[in-house]
Order: C-alpha cells, then structure tokens, then sequence
C-alpha cells in the first residue's frame, strides 16, 4: 500500500465532505488514517502457508476442538466501515491437529481485508479444511456492522450470525447441536 497516496485520497476526501485538511486537528489525520488503514487491511500481506508455519502435527485424538469467542474487527467492503465480533471454530480431528495459537492467526488473516462476513466465514472454514482434512470443521461468526448501526436502517441491537461447516458437522445434527449448546455455554 502506498501510503502517501492514500493520504493524497484522504486530503480530497476530507475537502469533498466541506472541511478544511489544513486546520489544525486534520493537520495530520491524511497520514494517521493512511496508517490505520494498512493495518486494518494487513491480511493482503499476509500468506496463509507462513501463517500455518508447521504447524500440523500427527495426533490420534479424534474428540471435537472448539476455540471460541475469537474476536475479530473487519471492514465491510460494501461502506468500508467497521464490522465485529466473534469467531467459534470446531474440527474433529482424522489424524491432525493444528497449534491452537494458528486458529485465531488463521482468522486475523482472513478479518483484515475488506470482507463481507459470509466470505470470511467460508475462507476460515476451508482453510481448516485445507489444512488438516479433518471429519468435520465449523465456523460460526457473529457481527455487530457500524454500516447497519451507523446509517442505512440504523438498528443499533441487530447483529449478523453465519456458519460454514463440512463433514459431520454438516451431515450429522447430534454433532452439529452439540457444537451449537458448547457455543451457547458461558466461558470459564
């Protein structure tokens, strides 16, 4: 990203809405934004093999792994405004594991691109899937969207659930409603 031409765009951006980028508290806000965008959209730079670094390893467990209530922050492509919550993600193991640290490294890379959160869900879902071919693997993500709360219909209480799910967890609903009541149950 080159960041002095998104500080270019910022400075038209600021004068088309009918404010002065000269005046002191917008002085610097072209760069700080220019900045904060190459952060929230650092999963570009990201690969997925180098966020998985090896680590898969050989296991014969082959009960459920849950790792819930992952936060993420995304932009909607649609508005470029914010979108947020949770990530809950389940595999059944057939002979791999992966390092619980790479579950939510796996969802920054996927949240920190411009997304809609029905295509994230999918691509974290298939990477799971991808990478350790396991009986079954669910995502379930639930959002509050700033382009919902902040304008458009404005429903400040409303949020957004979606799931991704393969093998069992698609196929068999005692696996899928176990998966759902871990989900619904209060942490430790």
């Amino acid at each position: 990203m080159n960041k002095n031409n998104v500080a270019k765009l910022v400075t038209t951006l600021i004068t088309e809405i009918g404010e002065d980028p000269k005046r002191e508290g917008l002085l610097k806000t072209p760069s700080r934004v220019a900045k904060a965008y190459e952060f929230l959209t650092n999963g570009y730079e990201q690969d997925i093999d180098k966020t998985m670094n090896g680590a898969i390893f050989n296991e014969t467990y082959d009960e459920m792994v849950l790792v819930k209530n992952i936060d993420f922050y995304s932009l909607c492509e649609h508005h470029l405004l914010p979108f947020y919550g949770k990530v809950h993600l389940a595999y059944i193991p057939d002979g791999k594991i992966i390092g619980l640290s790479k579950i939510p490294r796996i969802i920054e890379v996927f949240s920190r691109r411009l997304q809609v959160q029905e295509r994230m869900t999918q691509q974290i879902a298939d990477t799971i899937n991808k990478f350790l071919q396991p009986k079954g693997v669910a995502v379930v993500t639930e959002a509050y969207h700033m382009c919902m709360m902040m304008r458009g219909v404005q429903k400040q209480n409303s949020s957004a659930t979606t799931s991704a799910m393969f093998g069992v967890f698609k196929e068999d609903a005692r696996t899928r409603m176990e998966l759902l009541d871990l989900i619904s149950h209060k942490n430790l």
